[in-house]
């Protein structure tokens, strides 16, 4: 029997797209046992066995760089388990005999890529950042080969490595939803301007402040339908901040306030303007539903890789970039009337962010996957 071992977790930004492939591998060849490696208190303990996986522990953490009491005992038990992650990560491969061992990013990526490479295991990572993490850039001198989201990201790796760009996966829904029906079940008019906002899950402070200037702007024109997340942080600090701006969002049919979002696919298909961060997978999701964006990258990431991503389309003009060094209200709500006022431009953006989309980035996955094994 032909064995897969997928190794991710952290973000459902890792998870994600290794269950996008292993469920395409599982319903193209039922016949191949798929196990997942992750950390047992991570997300991904959670959503494999959901999907439908087996799912066996394997606890990796990161170093912390701001010290803190609380970090600097974080940072201790990091290095304790580095230091038997190689042992462990073999243990979890002579158990499972896998015949290809795929990374899709997370702590738990790089001891298990390392150990199968050393064990003569054909291994794939994959790269969602247009600028690549320490991880990748480590793997990218052992695996076999490692598969990129953009063309971008090869400069920074060494170049003595297999690549192959393949996109990131995203949801089948992103895809297929129907904008009329979509704007018609989120009550957004025929004739509105809809604008979707978000900062993340947990919500970002200096986003949902900037947002609130947007939103006392537009409060009194009623010709924009916004949808905002305001992310778990956000839920108590919004209201306050549109009552100190006096904006009447209760009962409004003109706001749709939450905390987050659970239909991306129909927010997506009804706007005509995405504010957000500048994650892969919420990019690659721009891309796919060929959205005009004004990105504010998270500074708070490592190698800064948030801002690499949305320099990507900016440089396609196909986003507009605000970084959070600059980001006022003011100067948000000075882009989003740029693009109100000019909707050729909000249209042209759209039409370039979906030029760069890759539609079939899980089928390609896949692909190499089994093309791996098979060889």
């Amino acid at each position: 029997m032909k064995k897969i071992l997928f190794a991710c977790g952290g973000t459902a930004g890792h998870i994600n797209p290794a269950l996008s492939v292993a469920t395409i591998i599982r319903r193209q060849h039922p016949e191949i046992q798929i196990r997942f490696a992750g950390n047992p208190d991570g997300m991904e303990a959670r959503l494999v066995p959901k999907a439908g996986f087996e799912f066996v522990p394997f606890r990796s953490m990161g170093i912390q760089r701001k010290l803190t009491p609380y970090n600097i005992y974080r940072n201790v038990k990091s290095v304790l388990l580095l230091m038997t992650a190689e042992g462990r990560a073999r243990k979890v491969l002579r158990e499972f005999e896998p015949d290809v061992v795929m990374g899709t990013g997370g702590y738990v990526s790089g001891p298990l890529l390392l150990a199968a490479s050393h064990l003569g295991i054909p291994t794939l990572t994959h790269e969602q950042n247009a600028f690549p993490g320490v991880t990748t850039k480590l793997l990218s001198k052992h695996v076999t080969k490692v598969l990129l989201a953009v063309e971008a990201a090869k400069k920074h790796l060494d170049p003595n490595g297999t690549y192959e760009v393949v996109g990131n996966p995203v949801r089948p829904e992103i895809l297929t939803a129907d904008r009329a029906a979509s704007r018609k079940a989120l009550g957004v008019k025929e004739d509105q301007f809809c604008l979707l906002s978000f900062g993340g899950s947990l919500g970002a402070q200096r986003v949902n402040e900037a947002v609130a200037d947007v939103m006392a702007w537009h409060a009194p024109l009623g010709s924009i339908h916004h949808i905002h997340a305001t992310g778990q942080y956000g839920v108590e600090l919004l209201p306050r901040l549109l009552e100190e701006r006096k904006v009447e969002y209760k009962n409004n049919p003109n706001f749709d306030i939450r905390e987050y979002i659970d239909d991306m696919p129909a927010c997506l298909a009804a706007a005509d303007l995405v504010i957000c961060r500048a994650g892969a997978s919420t990019l690659s999701e721009l891309q796919a539903a060929g959205r005009a964006s004004i990105l504010i990258p998270s500074p708070n990431v490592a190698e800064n890789h948030q801002y690499h991503n949305a320099m990507v389309l900016v440089e396609h003009n196909a986003a507009r970039v605000l970084e959070e060094k600059d980001l006022t209200g003011e100067s948000l709500t000075e882009l989003v009337r740029q693009l109100l006022s000019d909707r050729q431009l909000t249209r042209t953006l759209g039409e370039n962010a979906k030029k760069m989309a890759v539609t079939d980035a899980a089928e390609r996955i896949a692909g190499e996957v089994l093309e791996l094994m098979g060889r």
